[in-house]
């Protein structure tokens, strides 16, 4: 790319406080452009990303010196093949559909309820910190098999995950909170090990215990650790951004009102309009051309989701959240192969729980006037505050 491209003039610090109207101009005049502040290509349309995920041969999730290599190590979401799927398919048991609905469902509306016993007196919270970020870490400690940690100490470390694999920065300090972070999940893990051995309960880290494959505990260590990152940001921003968004129009919350099956649409709308993962990685393998540019082989590629998702091409008036928009695939939980295997988890803890508790329990729910809603980041990317009030 020339040094006049609008790739060159990207900064992270903008990318961080609203990357969409620098998504919007990439789609327009350069859906595949190389970005030196992020030091890979930005590949920002829906149809271009459709075509990463159908070539994992081309485009490899195996990033030579990756961030996520850096902060957890080779992770399921870093392989390919049948190295990959060694990893997802001793998994995949406890995160069916139906396991969820069925084993985790239950436990998921009860960790619901008492964040809400203890909160409806008080009258107003601010809902990322009082109840999405709580309420994603104790449902994702059950479905993990974390008896022994508290849902403090899973924020603590998912946020520690995050910042790591998004430290595009090299900042010391994010380095030295996410190395912490993998000391204490690691001396949790071999703290819960011998009981989960004795006494399997369905969850995660059974899951990889009781495989006929062999897992070193270093590989559950790794496998538990990005899924402590992605298991809490995704329901939690989904929670925060969805109540938001109804909030803020009522026309959309007089339609959810009215027919509570729509609260699967809720879900889906708001991580299509704010997608919590708003990019992961690839790596060429050979040369290729994508969206009208040849890139090299060994090339490091942004797959900008959160601009797919907001692809005028794709979804009429892309920037507005509207639960009645016609029905795409939205590609916040990604694709192919590394589609995310947490994806039903999430549905039924934010659409079947957490979102119709919230607004069924908590009497003429508003928005407050103050502080301000603010939002952040573009590797992750979700509200900061969500400030509300209703009468107790």
């Amino acid at each position: 790319m020339s040094s006049s491209s609008i790739g060159s003039s990207i900064n992270l610090a903008a990318l961080t406080a609203d990357p969409y109207p620098h998504y919007q101009a990439l789609r327009e005049r350069e859906p595949v452009s190389w970005v030196p502040a992020a030091n890979r290509y930005f590949v920002t349309r829906y149809q271009d990303i459709l075509q990463i995920e159908r070539q994992p041969e081309i485009f490899s999730s195996i990033e030579d010196n990756s961030l996520m290599l850096r902060a957890i190590g080779p992770t399921m979401l870093r392989l390919d093949g049948a190295a990959h799927k060694r990893i997802r398919s001793a998994l995949e048991p406890s995160l069916r559909q139906s396991t969820i609905r069925n084993r985790w469902a239950a436990q998921y509306q009860q960790i619901v309820d008492e964040l809400i016993d203890k909160l409806i007196d008080r009258g107003h919270m601010n809902l990322v910190e009082d109840f999405a970020g709580p309420c994603a870490a104790a449902c994702l400690a059950q479905l993990l098999g974390f008896h022994n940690s508290t849902e403090a100490d899973l924020q603590r470390w998912s946020q520690g995950v995050i910042d790591g694999c998004g430290n595009y920065g090299d900042d010391p300090a994010i380095w030295a909170r996410s190395d912490a972070g993998v000391r204490e999940v690691q001396a949790a893990i071999a703290e819960v090990i011998p009981t989960l051995r004795k006494e399997p309960d369905g969850s995660m880290i059974s899951a990889l215990l009781q495989s006929s494959e062999s897992f070193t505990p270093e590989e559950i260590r790794m496998n538990v650790m990005v899924t402590i990152g992605g298991g809490i940001n995704e329901p939690r921003d989904a929670i925060a951004t969805a109540t938001y968004a109804l909030l803020t129009q009522p026309e959309q919350r007089a339609l959810v009102s009215a027919d509570e099956s729509l609260w699967t649409s809720v879900f889906d709308e708001a991580l299509r309009w704010v997608s919590p993962v708003g990019m992961y990685p690839r790596q060429t393998t050979r040369p290729v051309e994508l969206g009208g540019t040849t890139i090299e082989s060994g090339a490091r590629i942004g797959v900008i989701i959160s601009s797919a998702n907001r692809d005028e091409t794709v979804f009429k008036n892309a920037d507005v959240f509207d639960i009645r928009r016609a029905k795409r695939p939205h590609l916040a939980f990604g694709g192919g192969v590394h589609y995310c295997l947490g994806a039903w988890s999430a549905r039924v803890q934010v659409a079947q729980c957490a979102l119709p508790t919230l607004f069924r329990r908590l009497k003429n729910l508003r928005l407050a006037s103050a502080p301000p809603v603010q939002w952040q980041g573009w590797v992750f990317r979700g509200p900061v505050n969500v400030p509300i009030e209703w009468d107790p």
